[in-house]
């Protein structure tokens, strides 16, 4: 089983879509930092996955699910990046990421970064869309989400999302 971060939007969304997918064994939700200068908390996850996805897939599935090219003003607190465990992953991220900039013509903001710490968020925030899929804010913002990837990754999304 292989671990890898990512951050970007939302944590209750990020956290949602990783769960959609098959192959994603675990999802924890919460808040990671990087070395300085991006030691800062910024919400973020670490997912949890089998030989069932391919890190090409997470990748892309997170760079199409969250304003990857965008640098807007609140990037203190929704990081965009991929955060590695394993120090043998940086190259591989960022090699994927380079790729994908070119198959979809967009200069992606996204960061490669060593995953320094990480906190879970309190116990009442986890598996937020699972526990109730007919809040407004899962309406109105994860709901949107899934039905873009079971567009393109179908195949990869999980028979109970």
């Amino acid at each position: 089983m292989k671990k890898i971060g990512f951050g970007g939007g939302c944590h209750w969304c990020t956290e949602a879509i990783f769960q959609a997918l098959n192959g994603v064994e675990s999802v924890e939700q919460g808040w990671i930092s990087s070395l300085n200068p991006y030691d800062t908390f910024s919400e973020a996850v670490i997912v949890h996955f089998n030989e069932g996805i391919t890190l090409d897939v997470l990748i892309e599935v997170h760079l199409l699910t969250h304003s990857s090219a965008s640098a807007h003003s609140m990037r203190y607190k929704y990081r965009s990046a991929v955060y590695y465990i394993d120090p043998n992953d940086k190259d591989t991220i960022e090699i994927i990421i380079n790729k994908l900039s070119k198959e979809n013509d967009t200069k992606y903001i996204t960061q490669t970064l060593p995953l320094a710490d990480f906190r879970l968020n309190s116990e009442r925030f986890l598996n937020y869309y699972k526990k109730d899929k007919q809040k407004p804010f899962c309406q109105t913002n994860i709901n949107p989400k899934l039905a873009a990837i079971r567009k393109t990754f179908g195949h990869h999304i999980r028979n109970d999302f």
